[in-house]
Order: structure tokens, then C-alpha cells, then sequence
């Protein structure tokens, strides 16, 4: 019922269009291996399908739904098996099931009364060759229709204001994240590598039947300086800090996660820590339905700058390059099926919306890294830390 349900609201805020959807493509990682799969976001979202190749067709002025099944070989079959089509109608809720040789004949007929066919822009990111999935559906689409138009706009508004069932595994995700986060804690003064806190995660996630929501942070001393870091194969030392930006996925939502320990901290770590905590307190205290999020960043900035200050790092609040070289990144970015979920570039937040709080602050020539990051949900009288049951002390 999820996926039906997210279709429906789909169907009752677009206005008609035929929007057909893509699964990403499986791609190799090395020789004949293909790398780990994860489905593209709002596929999922509408179809609950987590296999490569399928796509759906919406038409939304009828509220109809059909699959499209990939075209597999053979050999990829016995490797790796293949759901039938009652088990994927049991999934997705979608009765009508077609092949990939039937698509593009389908796609014409459609074109009878759909002049216009909406998908999803491929996000461009110079870090990593894109999947083609998107791009090759695009290109089959512009054969077809008179015009070829995006519904991103359309999902990230959907998808922003979390329903109850999509907070509920949402939670799930959080207390299984802050419970390894404690017992971790718990265990620091055991653990001698990056590698043996990062092992602890993945024992917990996988023995709940979870996974990671993105590439695990375990950076000590100067690593913590590199924002993604992922190497995770230093050593701890009893005065270094280490910073663990580590959450789970579960039934498809993710949390997102930060908190930065050490064993025997100086009085220079306390103070930065100290600093980071007062500032994420005070940012997440700002926020409230209503609150134009452009007033959220100005205020943002204010906390950061007043931090950096305390700490002898800003002298100037008007040095913007000063003060980025400490706070480089964000401070909040939605959450949901995506650890950076859209929240369709909203002037105000809204209640529903879920989005981290993760200040940090960073010290290269120090070798000093603190971040600290809690989920927040908005409420209609303010918010929700709904990580809040997990303690930021540096120090157990």
C-alpha cells in the first residue's frame, strides 16, 4: 500500500501529464562484476521496485500504472535470478505488466493523447560518470513525443513533506543508528583503527537487516579535516578526536548521523567541541514552520560566525573566505529515500519536512575536525530532534 499510496498523490497533484520513470541500469565495478545496486530514488518511491533496468509509465489523467519489464539474457537470469511478475504486482501494487520490446509501441499509442512526455533530469555531478538510465530513456523519448519536459519539480514538493508511514521507518533508521552510535561510544577506548569502529556499524546494520545509508565517515586527527573522508584505515590515538558521520537505511529511508568523541580530549578540543554543540543547540532552536529559509542561513551564518570568534579563528565577521575555510560546507539538507533528499528549493520550511542540523568546525593546522548532526523534523509548533536521544558529549 506505500507505493499505491505515493501514487495517488502523485496522480492528485499532477495535472495530466504521462510521466514515465526509469530504475537505474546495473554497471560493472570491475571485469564481469557489477558494482553495488542502489534504485534510483523516485522509481522506488512510486514502484518499491529495487531492480535495475524497469520502468513505469504514468498516466496520470487516467490514474493507470504500467511496468515495463527489462530485457535480461539467459546467463544473467541463472546468476542472479529474477522476480516473476506476480511477486513484483505483490511489490508495486501495478497490475499491468509489459516487456521492453513492447515499450516503444505502447509509448506511440500514448502519443495519440500525450503530446508532451515528462521524466527526471539527470542531476550533473563532475565527481563520477553519471548512470546512463536517465539519458537513455530521454533519448527514446524525444523520438516519440513532440516535446520531452521534467516532473523534478513536481516529486521534490511530494516528496518533501513526509507522510507518517515514511516517518515511522524514518525512525527506525534513527534509534538503530543511535544505538550503535552508543555502544560504540561506550567501546572507544577499545578500538585501535578507523577500520574496527566502521566494522562495528556494519555488524549492526546487517544483523538488523539494514544498510548503510552512504559511504561511512571514521576519520580521527587531521582526517576529520577532509569532509568525505572514507578511507576509515588510521590509527586512534588516545588524544586524537575522531569524527564518526555513520546512519542507516531502513525500508528505504535514511538517517544521517554525526558525532565527534575522544578518549582523553585537551583543553583546545573541549573548547571547539563545546563550540559546535552550543551552535548546533541554537540553530536547531531557530527552526519553526513559516521561517523564510533564507532568514534560517542568515541566522546560521550569525551562530557560526559568533563561534568562530569565541575560538580566535574570525576576527572579522565581513571575512567571508576566513570564515568558509572553518565552516566549508552546509549546515541542513532534507532527508528521506535520499540521504540529500530535495526539498524543492522552498522559500519557507513546512511542516513535515524533515532536514539535518550538522554545524561543524575545522582546523587543519590543528589537526582538529568537529561535526556534530541530528535529524530534525518540523512540527506545527516548531520541531522535533528526533536524533535527540543520542548525547553530543565528547566524552562518555
Amino acid at each position: 500500500m506505500f507505493h499505491t499510496n505515493n501514487r495517488k498523490r502523485l496522480f492528485a497533484q499532477a495535472k495530466g501529464e504521462l510521466i514515465i520513470l526509469t530504475a537505474y541500469d546495473s554497471v560493472q565495478q570491475s571485469g564481469d562484476m557489477a558494482a553495488p545496486f542502489l534504485q534510483e530514488s523516485s522509481f522506488w518511491w512510486v514502484t518499491g521496485i529495487n531492480q535495475p533496468g524497469w520502468k513505469v509509465i504514468l498516466d496520470t489523467a487516467r490514474g493507470e500504472a504500467t511496468l515495463v519489464r527489462p530485457n535480461r539474457s539467459d546467463v544473467d537470469v541463472i546468476f542472479n535470478g529474477e522476480s516473476n511478475d506476480d511477486e513484483i504486482r505483490t511489490i508495486s501494487g501495478i497490475r499491468h505488466i509489459i516487456s521492453q520490446h513492447e515499450f516503444e509501441s505502447h509509448l506511440r499509442q500514448l502519443h495519440r493523447h500525450h503530446t508532451i512526455a515528462y521524466t527526471l533530469t539527470q542531476k550533473e555531478d563532475h565527481e563520477f560518470v553519471l548512470n546512463p538510465a536517465k539519458a537513455t530513456l530521454v533519448a527514446v523519448l524525444k523520438r516519440i513525443f513532440d516535446s520531452v519536459q521534467y516532473s523534478d519539480a513536481l516529486f521534490a514538493e511530494l516528496r518533501a513533506i513526509k507522510q507518517s508511514d515514511e516517518l515511522t521507518r524514518m525512525r527506525a533508521a534513527m534509534k538503530l543508528t543511535c544505538d550503535t552510535f552508543i555502544s560504540v561510544q561506550s567501546q572507544l577506548a577499545s578500538f585501535k583503527t578507523e577500520a574496527e569502529i566502521e566494522a562495528e556499524f556494519i555488524y549492526a546494520f546487517h544483523k538488523a537487516g539494514a544498510h548503510h545509508a552512504y559511504e561511512p565517515i571514521v576519520a580521527s586527527g587531521s582526517h576529520a579535516c577532509t569532509l568525505h573522508y572514507i578511507e576509515n584505515s588510521g590509527k586512534l590515538r588516545a588524544r586524537e578526536m575522531v569524527l564518526i558521520d555513520i546512519a542507516a537505511r531502513v525500508d528505504g529511508y535514511s538517517a544521517d548521523v554525526t558525532r565527534t568523541y575522544c578518549r582523553n580530549p585537551t583543553k583546545r578540543q573541549r573548547e571547539v567541541h563545546a563550540a559546535v554543540v552550543e551552535a548546533e543547540r541554537a540553530i536547531i532552536g531557530r527552526i519553526t514552520p513559516g521561517l523564510p529559509v533564507a532568514d534560517y542561513l542568515k541566522q546560521v551564518d550569525e551562530i557560526m560566525k559568533q563561534a568562530l570568534q569565541k575560538l580566535g579563528l574570525l576576527k572579522d565577521i565581513n571575512d567571508t573566505e576566513t570564515y568558509r575555510k572553518y565552516f566549508p560546507h552546509a549546515v541542513s539538507h532534507g532527508l528521506g529515500v535520499d540521504t540529500h533528499d530535495s526539498l524543492g528549493r522552498p522559500r519557507y520550511l513546512e511542516v513535515g519536512m524533515v532536514l539535518t542540523v550538522e554545524p561543524g568546525i575545522y582546523i587543519p593546522e590543528e589537526s582538529i575536525g568537529v561535526r556534530i548532526e541530528d535529524d530534525i523534523l518540523v512540527t506545527p509548533t516548531g520541531h522535533e530532534n528526533m536524533t535527540g536521544q543520542l548525547s553530543t558529549a565528547l566524552t562518555i
